[in-house]
C-alpha cells in the first residue's frame, strides 16, 4: 500500500507530465511558428498565480482506429478560471501540440463545463482557439460535442460576455462557436477561419486560393466582417482582450466597472468649434470628434477595418464605459449601406445586452443608393438598424454634427426611435433630403426654375433658399425632436451631464418571448 507521501509525489508527477502538453519538440515547433503554447497564453491572460485549472486529468475514451493506445494530455484543451485585472474570468485554451488541438467528446465536455460554470457565476468566457477541427477518429461523438458547445453559446449570449480568439487554424464546424460569441479576435498571418479548406474548394469548384486569401485575419476583418479585431501576435491579442474586458460588465445584471480616468468632466473641447468645414461636401474625420469627447481621448474601435463608413467602439466618459456609434464622412460620405447597417446593429444590441450607455454621432446623407444594394437587401439590412435602436433600453444619446437626412435620420438613433436626449450642433442639417434633391422634387421650385431665364442661377438660388430655411437644426428643435442646439465645445460636458442624470434609467418592453428581427 502506498504511503501518503508517495501519493503526493505521484500527484506531482502526473501534474508535471500533463503540463508538458505535446512534449518539448512539439512546443518548440509551436514557438518556431511565432505562436505561444496553450498554457503560455493563459499565463499571459490571467493575473499572476490566479489561474486555477479544471479537469486537468480528463482523457478521451475512444477506441477507434487505435486511439485507445494514444495519450492526449488534457485531451487537447486547458480549461479553468482566474482573475483578469482583478475580475473573475473563465477560459479555455486549445493545445495544438496535443493531437492538433482536435475536438473530441471529452474535449468538448471540458469546454461545456467551463461555460456552464461561467453562466452560474456570472463571469465572462474567453476561448483561445487553436485546433485542427473535429477529431475524426471519434466520429459523431465529436460532432455532438460541437453541438453542445453551440447550444451553450446561444444560452450564454446576452448573459455573460463571450470572447473568442483565433490563434491558429479554425475550420469546418469549429468556426461556428466563435461566430456565435460577442467578439472575435484574429492574429495576422497566423490564424485562419473557413468552412471548407482551399483543397476542398479547388476540388468542388475549381477555384484556387490560399489559406490566407480564403480565411486570414484581414480577410475576415475587411471582407466578411466575421472578425472584430486583427492583432499582430499572440501577445498583442491577449493584451487587446484584457483591454476589451475593461469596458464590459461581468454579466447582464451588472454595469461595467467605473475606471478612474483622471480627465476633467468640465473640460471644454475648443477644437470642435472649427472641425466642421464650411463646405458641407468636404469630409472630416469623425474619429477626431470622438477622441476629443472621450476621457483622455482613448477609443477602442471594434470592427475597425470593416464597413469603414460606420464607426463603432468603446471608450470612457466621466469614468463610465460607453459604446460609441458614428458615421464616417471620410468614407462614402458616411452613407449607410448593408455592411454598415449590420455592423452598427450588432454593436447596438451588444451594448444593450450588457447595460452600456450609447452615444451616436451623426453625419449621414442617407442610405447608399444602387441597384446592387437594393438587390442584396438594403431594406432588410437597414431595418435591422431601426430595430436595434428601437429595442435598446439602455441610456441613448445622439449628437448631430452635420447632415442628418431622410430615413437615415431616423435610423441613427433619432428621438422618434427612442433616443433619450438629442443634441445638435449649429452646423446640423436635419431634413427629409439634401437641398439639391429637394429643389428637384418640390413642384413649386421646379416651376420657378422652368420659367426662369437663367435656370442654372435660379437653381442655385433655390438650393440656397432651401438650405437657409430647412437644412438647419432649429425646425427639429421647435418640434422637440432636438433637445438642445449646443456649441460644439460643450459636447463632452453636455453628454456627461445627460449620462449622469439618465444613469438610473428604467425602461421595460412589453412581455414577449422575443421579437422577430429582420435577419
Amino acid at each position: 500500500m502506498m504511503k501518503v507521501s508517495e501519493k503526493i509525489e505521484l500527484l506531482k508527477k502526473k501534474r508535471e507530465e500533463v503540463r508538458k502538453m505535446g512534449g518539448e519538440n512539439r512546443v518548440a515547433k509551436q514557438h518556431e511558428k511565432g505562436k505561444l503554447s496553450a498554457r503560455e497564453r493563459l499565463d499571459l491572460l490571467f493575473d499572476e498565480n490566479s489561474f486555477r485549472e479544471v479537469d486537468m486529468f480528463v482523457e478521451h475514451r475512444s477506441v477507434n482506429f487505435g486511439l485507445d493506445k494514444v495519450e492526449v494530455p488534457s485531451d487537447g484543451v486547458i480549461v479553468g478560471h482566474g482573475l483578469v485585472n482583478g475580475r473573475p474570468v473563465f477560459a479555455y485554451s486549445q493545445d495544438f501540440t496535443s493531437r492538433g488541438g482536435s475536438l473530441g467528446e471529452m474535449h468538448a465536455a471540458k469546454i461545456c463545463k467551463i461555460m456552464d460554470l461561467a453562466v452560474k457565476a456570472g463571469a465572462p468566457v474567453v476561448g483561445l482557439n487553436d485546433s485542427g477541427g473535429a477529431r475524426v477518429e471519434e466520429g459523431v461523438d465529436a460532432l455532438k460535442g460541437y453541438g453542445e458547445i453551440f447550444m451553450r453559446n446561444s444560452r450564454a449570449s446576452g448573459v455573460v460576455p463571450q470572447i473568442s480568439a483565433i490563434m491558429g487554424p479554425c475550420a469546418g464546424g469549429a468556426v461556428y462557436s466563435p461566430a456565435m460569441t460577442d467578439f472575435v479576435f484574429m492574429v495576422k498571418k497566423q490564424s485562419h477561419m473557413f468552412i471548407t479548406s482551399p483543397y476542398v474548394i479547388k476540388t468542388v469548384t475549381g477555384e484556387e486560393t490560399s489559406f490566407e486569401e480564403l480565411g486570414g485575419a484581414m480577410v475576415h476583418n475587411t471582407k466578411s466582417g466575421n472578425a472584430h479585431f486583427a492583432c499582430e501576435s499572440d501577445e498583442d491579442t491577449i493584451e487587446a482582450i484584457k483591454e476589451l474586458l475593461e469596458f464590459l460588465p461581468n454579466n447582464n445584471l451588472e454595469e461595467a466597472p467605473k475606471i478612474p480616468m483622471g480627465d476633467d468632466p468640465a473640460r471644454l473641447c475648443e477644437e470642435l468649434d472649427t472641425i466642421i468645414p464650411d463646405d458641407s461636401k468636404v469630409p472630416y474625420n469623425m474619429v477626431d470628434i470622438i477622441e476629443s469627447v472621450l476621457d483622455n481621448g482613448e477609443f477602442m474601435q471594434v470592427h475597425e477595418h470593416y464597413a469603414e463608413n460606420a464607426i463603432v467602439g468603446f471608450g470612457h466618459l466621466n469614468n463610465r464605459s460607453v459604446g460609441i456609434i458614428a458615421n464616417q464622412p471620410m468614407i462614402q460620405a458616411g452613407c449607410l449601406d448593408i455592411d454598415a447597417s449590420d455592423k452598427i446593429s450588432r454593436f447596438v444590441r451588444t451594448c444593450d445586452a450588457f447595460n452600456i450607455p450609447m452615444i451616436t454621432f451623426v453625419d449621414v446623407p442617407g442610405y447608399l443608393p444602387g441597384v446592387q444594394q437594393e438587390w442584396d437587401g438594403i431594406i432588410r439590412h437597414g431595418a435591422k438598424l431601426l430595430w436595434a435602436y428601437a429595442e435598446a433600453t439602455v441610456p441613448k444619446f445622439t449628437v448631430v454634427t452635420r447632415k442628418d437626412y431622410g430615413g437615415a435620420y431616423l435610423a441613427m438613433c433619432s428621438k422618434p426611435l427612442g433616443a433619450d436626449m438629442v443634441f445638435a450642433w449649429p452646423s446640423a442639417e436635419i431634413a427629409v433630403m439634401g437641398a439639391k434633391g429637394a429643389v428637384e422634387v418640390i413642384s413649386t421650385y421646379r416651376k420657378q426654375i422652368a420659367e426662369a431665364e437663367d435656370r442654372k442661377a435660379m437653381t442655385e438660388a433655390k438650393i440656397q433658399e432651401y438650405e437657409n430655411a430647412f437644412n438647419v437644426p432649429y425646425l427639429a428643435a421647435k418640434r422637440g425632436y432636438i433637445d438642445d442646439v449646443i456649441l460644439p465645445n460643450e459636447t463632452r460636458l453636455r453628454l456627461i451631464d445627460a449620462m449622469e442624470i439618465m444613469s438610473t434609467k428604467t425602461e421595460v418592453l412589453p412581455p414577449k418571448k422575443h421579437g422577430n428581427i429582420p435577419l
